[in-house]
């Protein structure tokens, strides 16, 4: 099988670095990329051979394409970059909302843009984007995260319909127990969390990792949310 060349957008830690490592591992190349090239260079020689670091900020767009200019052919592209907030109708931070607003909705759209020319237009290549299931279960000061998020599907249906035959889909993670975020957290707020979720367990990183190989590889599968939760909404 050829070697392919995936891009992961915020691949120098928690999620995206987890994905980065197991794309290497079976047999292709990465291109992590995180705010400063130093670091993203270092992460790159602790997965291996196989990756490449590159520094890039997608919160300020007009200097994405520029930091992209040295990538080459691109099999694949993982938009999982993010920022945690906490906003509130109430107590409005326009400055916080403006930011994580152009990150994820403008920064993932420039970014797809800046790779337009090197993104192989076949039914091979695969462009994941990562929401969250805040969109469909908000709670309080989520509101940019939830908002933002349903804002990420949108661009996915959007994305897919303009750049078919390349695939777009949206990965949703819930509750990520061992994520650096979630593991932190007091152990009486996970069991709460699991008690809630069918089967009495969280989603863990791994199970993202696999979720997003998948809508990379299948070829069937475009224009899709995919939540990955364990069931946690259903009851």
């Amino acid at each position: 099988m050829t070697q392919r060349t995936i891009v992961v957008i915020g691949g120098t830690s928690g999620i995206g670095l987890e994905l980065s490592k197991e794309i290497v591992a079976r047999g292709d190349r990465v291109i992590v990329t995180g705010r400063e090239q130093e670091r993203a260079e270092g992460i790159a020689a602790s997965i291996g051979e196989g990756a490449t670091g590159i520094g890039v900020d997608i919160s300020e767009p007009e200097t994405i394409a520029g930091s992209l200019a040295s990538i080459g052919r691109v099999d694949g592209l993982v938009l999982a970059a993010i920022e945690r907030d906490a906003n509130t109708v109430r107590e409005y931070d326009i400055a916080r909302a403006r930011r994580l607003v152009t990150l994820k909705l403008v920064g993932y759209t420039e970014t797809v843009h800046a790779l337009l020319d090197r993104l192989e237009p076949t039914v091979d290549t695969g462009i994941v984007l990562f929401g969250g299931r805040a969109k469909d279960a908000p709670y309080p000061g989520s509101t940019t995260v939830a908002t933002i998020n349903g804002g990420v599907e949108g661009l996915v249906h959007s994305m897919a319909l303009e750049l078919a035959p390349m695939r777009v889909n949206g990965l949703h993670p819930g509750i990520i127990g061992d994520s650096p975020f979630w593991a932190d957290k007091p152990a009486a707020v996970l069991q709460g969390y699991e008690s809630r979720t069918p089967g009495g367990k969280l989603a863990t990183m791994a199970d993202i990792v696999g979720a997003t190989l998948f809508l990379l590889d299948n070829r069937g599968v475009s224009g899709t949310s995919l939540y990955v939760d364990r069931g946690w909404r259903l009851t």
